[in-house]
């Protein structure tokens, strides 16, 4: 790993004793080769939430129920074990061998390092997307095709002269359609 040295105070990585040691700047190059993997980018993006140490199966279990879009208590065990095993064997490994995290592999618990913060701040927001059960999510884009699909169908019956659209004049159904994206437009915004 490519790195400038800084002083500082940080616990080896698994199983090693304390000891002084220089903490890193990670380089670019470093930084793009560790958030290639999106299990790695939910791993740091759990951890930067956490003070202190973590077990590893609680951060597995988030992972998991992030890629699955849903929450930990409605994950299968299939779920789990897809996210666990790599992450056991190989992600968290490789960020502990890099000394973003200290991942003590024997007792299952990891920690991020002040290196961790560094990554942190190449995630986005919306990288892992946060799972809320009690959330009431708006889905946009239905009410968008909900209001084109009423003002395709208007706009056909009274272009075509269909029964009962010919009592609806052309003006009053562009009206009612442009007010009804406003309208969709105008919540839209505001809840967003």
């Amino acid at each position: 790993m490519s790195t400038t040295e800084r002083p500082s105070n940080r616990v080896g990585g698994q199983g090693s004793n304390e000891e002084s040691v220089v903490e890193q700047e990670i380089s670019p190059d470093d930084v793009f080769h560790l958030l290639q993997s999106q299990r790695r980018r939910a791993a740091i993006r759990y951890l930067s939430d956490t003070d202190g140490p973590v077990e590893m199966r609680d951060l597995a279990e988030q992972v998991a129920a992030w890629e699955n879009d849903t929450t930990v208590q409605a994950l299968t065990s299939e779920e789990r074990q897809r996210a666990y095993i790599p992450l056991y064997q190989s992600h968290l490994p490789k960020l502990d061998e890099e000394g973003v995290i200290n991942y003590n592999k024997n007792r299952g618990i990891v920690e991020k390092t002040p290196l961790a913060t560094q990554l942190e701040r190449y995630l986005s927001v919306g990288d892992v997307p946060e799972i809320d059960s009690d959330s009431n999510e708006h889905r946009w884009d239905t009410y968008y095709l909900c209001v084109s699909s009423l003002g395709s169908f208007l706009l056909i019956g009274a272009a075509f002269h269909l029964p009962l659209f010919t009592f609806i004049p052309s003006i009053a159904v562009v009206v009612c359609m442009l007010a009804a994206f406003w309208l969709v437009s105008v919540v839209h915004s505001l809840s967003v």
